[in-house]
């Protein structure tokens, strides 16, 4: 196999690799190991081996070849992940450290991608600052009392001790980073500011956030003290997950969409950009993730952050040589191949993770962690499609 060099930083969300065997669930053997192929290094320490692929790219390195993971690696293509989501609700998987570790890795067993993602939820630090919410079927996140007044949020706890009101974080991610063993890269990840508030204020997932673009024109500064304290939880919580062994944490702008670019610069980026801005100095040399769902249009906005210290993901719609283009060739660009493109056959698959590689230098996770496959040849088939081949 011949190794693939990564022209100018790039990053990925998917990798399969390890010796020839059958993936659970997989119509697809899997290919021999790429990572061995391309003589990577595999443990942080000792010997003075390489740091894992991921992270290396993650902070702008030239690399021997894309590194590749799903955004959501842990899923219901799985078979082995139905045997718990059938009959346990989704906080009871997430919150249960066992449980959490066991589908934080099943991907990982199965495909060696370069990144392990912790098994969590945008809106698992909300209970801890007073904000209930479960999981509904067919419906999403539902929150019971929704923030939607300055006293509602007056009301709101302080994340001060995520350790104690969060205990199954440390655990999960403290036991993943040993897993893994320096072969991958461990991801946190949470919601940003905005994303965090429409969930919050809307109560439950809306195609068109009514409720929350209404306190937005009528009240911002409702939404703006908010925004506030949601900044502060993030900090400390992102920091929580680094000190518990995350060594990248991306930032999920999920409902940027409903943005447009002037709202954008208003009510999300300064938010996210002051939450980076305090992580870097917090925890310098963590690299950091920032992908907002709907981002194009948008990377004007975030182009002088992605020419310094932070990887921009960018969702199917985005169009990934425009991108490079915008933010030009020292950026670390996190790919976008659209999710539904795992409906079609495998040879629509490989051109479409081909394209977003030529582009950029990329392979593009799928875009957006919207969709969901129940057949997991297919996601089998787009790891192998990121391999560098002969």
């Amino acid at each position: 196999m011949a190794s693939m060099v990564v022209r100018g930083p790039a990053l990925v969300s998917t990798t399969l690799l390890g010796a020839p065997s059958r993936c659970p669930g997989c119509a697809l053997p899997r290919r021999s190991s790429a990572r061995a192929a391309a003589g990577e290094g595999s443990e942080a320490s000792g010997g003075g081996a390489k740091e894992p692929l991921l992270l290396r790219v993650a902070r702008g390195e030239e690399a021997e070849r894309t590194p590749v993971w799903l955004m959501r690696q842990a899923g219901r293509y799985m078979a082995d992940f139905r045997k718990f989501s059938d009959r346990l609700s989704f906080r009871e998987r997430s919150e249960t450290a066992d449980i959490a570790i066991e589908l934080s890795l099943q991907p990982w067993t199965a495909f060696q991608t370069d990144g392990v993602i912790m098994f969590s939820d945008i809106l698992t630090p909300l209970p801890a600052i007073g904000i209930e919410f479960n999981m509904i079927k067919g419906k999403g996140p539902v929150i019971s009392s929704p923030i939607r007044t300055l006293e509602d949020v007056k009301n709101l706890k302080t994340l001060d001790d995520p350790a104690q009101s969060l205990p199954f974080i440390s655990e999960i991610l403290s036991s993943l980073r040993k897993e893994v063993d320096g072969k991958a890269t461990l991801l946190g990840f949470v919601g940003t500011p905005w994303t965090l508030a429409a969930y919050a204020m809307e109560g439950m997932s809306d195609k068109s956030l009514v409720k929350t673009k209404t306190i937005m024109l009528h009240h911002p500064e409702v939404l703006h003290a908010f925004l506030r304290h949601l900044t502060d939880m993030l900090v400390t919580y992102i920091c929580h997950q680094i000190d518990s062994g995350a060594q990248i944490v991306q930032l999920f702008d999920s409902w940027a969409h409903h943005l447009s670019p002037e709202q954008f610069c208003e009510f999300s980026w300064p938010y996210a950009e002051e939450l980076i801005d305090r992580v870097k100095s917090a925890r310098p040399g963590v690299p950091l993730i920032f992908h907002a769902n709907g981002g194009t249009g948008k990377l004007h906005i975030v182009a002088q952050r992605a020419h310094q210290d932070v990887v921009v993901g960018l969702d199917w719609a985005s169009e990934m040589r425009e991108a490079r283009s915008q933010l030009g060739a020292g950026a670390v660009l996190q790919g976008n191949v659209d999710p539904m493109v795992l409906f079609g056959p495998e040879d629509a698959i490989r051109r479409a993770v081909e394209q977003n590689i030529r582009d950029a230098g990329v392979l593009g996770d799928r875009g957006h962690s919207r969709f969901s496959f129940s057949d997991g040849s297919l996601t089998c088939k787009f790891l192998i499609s990121g391999l560098p081949h002969a």
